[in-house]
C-alpha cells in the first residue's frame, strides 16, 4: 500500500529516459502517481510516446532540448540513456529519482511489493557516515545504532547526496560478463543500506537512483555517449566517479543498497560490447585518474569542483584519447547551461548578471 501522505510529494521529480510507450508505469502507479514525471524521449522526435492516463508529466524530445539549450544542446547525449540528465537540468524540485523503463516493482522476501521511491527518500533524508565505517551498516535505520568504538564526534553524520539502489533478476553486468554468464540472475536480497566510505569509488548504475538535486545536481552529468561518440554505457559510471570525488571533497555522503527494483530485460551483450569496447580499456586509466584527483580548498561549490575536474580531465585524460578533450569541453558547457537555466528561473538574471 502506498503511504496516505506521500513523502516529498511537492519536492521530488521522477526522471525517465525512454524510446517507447511507458506501459511500465502501470505497475508503478500506486507509488508514482502522486509525483511529477519528467520524461526525456530519446531517438526520433517525431515518434509519439504514449503515457498512461492519470500521470502528471512533462515530456521533452530532441527538438525541445535543442530549442531550450540552443548551441549548448551539444552537451546532451543522443541515442543513449545519458539523455536523462536533461531532465535533471530542467527540474524545479529539490530531489530527483530516476528509473529505466525496463524496471518493475520487486517483491521483498516476504512477498510484499517494494516501494523503491519511498526507500530512496528515507535514504536521502537520513544522514550518512562516510568518515568511519559502522559494521552494522546504516546506524540511522530503525533497529540499528552505532557500534562500540564508533567516535561520538562523528555520530551526527553528514547530509546524504545520493541514494544508489540495486536490482533483482537481470544484473547490471558489462558485456564480457554477460557473454560468459548469459543465464545468471541476481536472486540475493540483502536487507542493508551502507554509506560508501570516503576515498572509495563505486560503479554507479543510473537505472534505480535518487539524489539531492540542490546538493549535487550540477555534477550529475552523464557525459557524451551514444550517437557520434566512441563509447556508450559508461554515462552513469562517469557521473558516479565525478559525484563521489566531489561528495568526498565537500563532506557529503553516498548510500548504496536498498531499495531493489526488478530489472526485466537484458540488453544485447554483442551490441553492448561494441558500445563498451573502448571503455573497458579506458577504465583502467579512468579509475586511477579519479583516485588521484585533488580539489583545491577554493572549490567550495559543486560547480567550481566540476570545472576543476574538467580541467584535469583535459590535461591528463586528453593524452589517452582526444575524446576526453571533447568530453571536458562538454562538462563546461553542461555547467554553463545548468547555471543559465537555473539562475534565470530563480533570479530572472543570467550568470553574467544581465536580465533576460
Amino acid at each position: 500500500m502506498a503511504a496516505s501522505t506521500p513523502l516529498l510529494k511537492d519536492e521530488l521529480d521522477i526522471v525517465i529516459p525512454t524510446i517507447r510507450n511507458l506501459d511500465f508505469l502501470e505497475m508503478w502507479r500506486p507509488f508514482f502517481h502522486p509525483y511529477h514525471l519528467i520524461i526525456v524521449q530519446d531517438g526520433d522526435p517525431s515518434k509519439t510516446i504514449k503515457v498512461p492516463e492519470g500521470f502528471d508529466y512533462e515530456l521533452y524530445n530532441r527538438n525541445d532540448i535543442n530549442k531550450i539549450l540552443g548551441p549548448k544542446a551539444s552537451c546532451i547525449s543522443f541515442k543513449d540513456s545519458a539523455c536523462r540528465c536533461f531532465g535533471y537540468m530542467v527540474s524545479k524540485k529539490k530531489y530527483i529519482f530516476t528509473i529505466d523503463d525496463d524496471c518493475f516493482v520487486a517483491k521483498s522476501p516476504s512477498g510484499e511489493d517494494i516501494n523503491a521511491l519511498e526507500q530512496h527518500i528515507k535514504n536521502l533524508l537520513s544522514p550518512s557516515s562516510p568518515f568511519f565505517f559502522n559494521t552494522l551498516y546504516d546506524p540511522y535505520r530503525e533497529g540499528a545504532d552505532f557500534v562500540r568504538g564508533y567516535p561520538f564526534s562523528l555520530r551526527e553524520g553528514v547530509s546524504t547526496a545520493v541514494s544508489h539502489g540495486l536490482w533483482l533478476n537481470i544484473p547490471d553486468y558489462d558485456a564480457p560478463t554477460q557473454l560468459v554468464k548469459p543465464r545468471e540472475r541476481n536472486t540475493r536480497y540483502v536487507d542493508a543500506v551502507m554509506t560508501i566510505p570516503k576515498g572509495t569509488l563505486f560503479p554507479m548504475c543510473g537505472m534505480n537512483l535518487a539524489f539531492d538535486r540542490e546538493l549535487i545536481g550540477p555534477a550529475m552529468y552523464f557525459g557524451l555517449m551514444g550517437d557520434g561518440q566512441p563509447i556508450g554505457r559508461y554515462d552513469d559510471m562517469w557521473a558516479g566517479w565525478c559525484v563521489k570525488v566531489i561528495c568526498d571533497h565537500l563532506g557529503w555522503g553516498v548510500k548504496t543498497g536498498l531499495p531493489y527494483i526488478w530489472h526485466s530485460k537484458a540488453s544485447n551483450p554483442f551490441v553492448n560490447l561494441q558500445k563498451e569496447y573502448k571503455g573497458i580499456y579506458w577504465q583502467e586509466e579512468l579509475i586511477p585518474f579519479f583516485q588521484s584527483v585533488v580539489l583545491p580548498k577554493e572549490c567550495t561549490t559543486v560547480q567550481k569542483c566540476y570545472i576543476e575536474i574538467s580541467k584535469q580531465v583535459k590535461a591528463k585524460l586528453g593524452k589517452v584519447d582526444d575524446y576526453f578533450i571533447k568530453l571536458a569541453d562538454a562538462m563546461v558547457t553542461w555547467i554553463e547551461a545548468w547555471d543559465e537555466l537555473n539562475l534565470l528561473r530563480t533570479t530572472g538574471r543570467l550568470p553574467n548578471g544581465t536580465a533576460k
